[in-house]
């Protein structure tokens, strides 16, 4: 039965928004007057979704994860597809997610594929839409859906872990930069106005603070404009081609941000091609979708390269050893696999050994960032503290 957005009027006037399902616009009319409210306006969704695109946001990661589950367990117990699905969009508070799912159901009634219905949807991600495909023509979608639901909670359980990590170092940074930004900006200047009086010589790391607190006081203004001016430049050379491939190349030379990049992209193209071989999907186009999946171009270009060339028949393990951009354990997993003809469960290993080391080295570094802002924000203030005391000391030294 598809579904319908309806915006209607209520007994009291107040306007109503929401989803009904109905054979046709006209029943779901005629279910908004059985209960007195007057249609003002019905679509289907499909029609919504066409000239709405934007109506339909994509899931957040916890939301595709839920309903990939909940998907899951409908389907393990022998429920129909349209049924399935349209327990997900009941189940779901959320609007869009309702309005997204019965419109994947509206598909599917009209005698679409699940793939092809998310497909049209265009809110799911291509490595989602290409394992629920190859689920579909293997018969065993129940399955797959079970393991995409462990790939998408696993993938949600990293980045609430990486969240939750960081909440600390970046309390304890603007806490910082606050603490300096008001010693600079009220208690210096006023302190040091005493012994500009006494016409004092005074130190220069004093004359330095000085300097940076009357330029913060007095400029603070133009200041802000320049940062917010250069945020903004930055911002947009960062959404151009060049701009990408610039920064993901500096990002691949600094030392501790090549190792986070290299590593996280690593993971996420082992765990991404992992799911993919075991659902089915051909080695040549999991390639091409693992490649789309990691973040940075120039290890995009690498991958859609070898990809090129396993079509040509080389292997992927050659191609990947190639670059600098895999870690040789991993390399050395996926040829072992290639050779022994279990390229399936060693990339499975591949990926949970990428994402473990991953994991290790992110708790690593926040583990030091917080040690580290306590050190760099007693190095500032001692700075601040030596600027202020010098001065008191030399006016000792000249009074005994």
């Amino acid at each position: 039965m598809p579904a319908y957005h309806y915006k209607a009027l209520d007994d009291q006037g107040a306007v109503r928004k929401g989803l009904l399902e109905g054979d046709s616009a006209r029943q779901v009319r005629q279910q908004l007057r059985d209960k007195d409210w007057m249609p003002v306006e019905v679509n289907a969704v499909n029609q919504q979704q066409g000239r709405q695109r934007n109506r339909y946001k994509k899931p957040s990661a916890y939301e595709l994860a839920l309903l990939t589950r909940q998907l899951s367990v409908l389907l393990a117990a022998g429920i129909p597809l349209e049924e399935a699905l349209a327990a997900v969009a009941k189940q779901s508070p959320k609007t869009h997610i309702k309005s997204l799912m019965l419109a994947v159901r509206s598909h599917v009634l009209e005698g679409l594929s699940l793939a092809r219905a998310l497909q049209q949807a265009a809110s799911f991600p291509p490595l989602y839409i290409a394992t629920i495909a190859a689920g579909e023509k293997s018969g065993h979608l129940d399955l797959i859906l079970n393991q995409l639901a462990d790939y998408t909670e696993n993938r949600f359980a990293l980045q609430k872990k990486i969240q939750g990590a960081m909440v600390y170092p970046i309390v304890l940074m603007v806490m910082a930069f606050t603490v300096i930004m008001g010693l600079m900006s009220f208690v210096v200047p006023k302190i040091v106005k005493v012994f500009e009086q006494s016409e004092q010589a005074l130190p220069l790391i004093t004359q330095v603070v000085l300097a940076i607190s009357n330029a913060i006081t007095e400029w603070w203004w133009l200041m802000l404009l320049l940062l917010v001016g250069v945020a903004l430049l930055l911002y947009r050379f960062a959404q151009t081609q060049a701009g990408k491939l610039t920064i993901d190349s500096l990002v691949l030379k600094l030392p501790i941000l090549a190792r986070l990049s290299k590593g996280l992209n690593a993971a996420r193209f082992a765990s991404t091609l992992a799911i993919l071989v075991r659902s089915g999907v051909p080695l040549i186009e999991a390639l091409h979708i693992g490649a789309a999946v990691t973040t940075n171009l120039h290890i995009q270009k690498t991958i859609t390269d070898a990809a090129d060339r396993v079509t040509e028949g080389a292997s992927l393990s050659s191609q990947l050893e190639k670059s600098a951009y895999f870690p040789p354990m991993m390399v050395q997993m996926i040829k072992s696999g290639e050779n022994s003809g279990e390229l399936e469960s060693m990339l499975s290993r591949a990926a949970n050994m990428q994402e473990a080391e991953a994991t290790n080295f992110i708790s690593t570094l926040l583990s030091l960032l917080e040690p580290l802002m306590l050190v760099l924000m007693g190095v500032v203030v001692m700075i601040i503290v030596m600027a202020v005391m010098l001065p008191i000391v030399n006016m000792n030294d000249l009074a005994s």
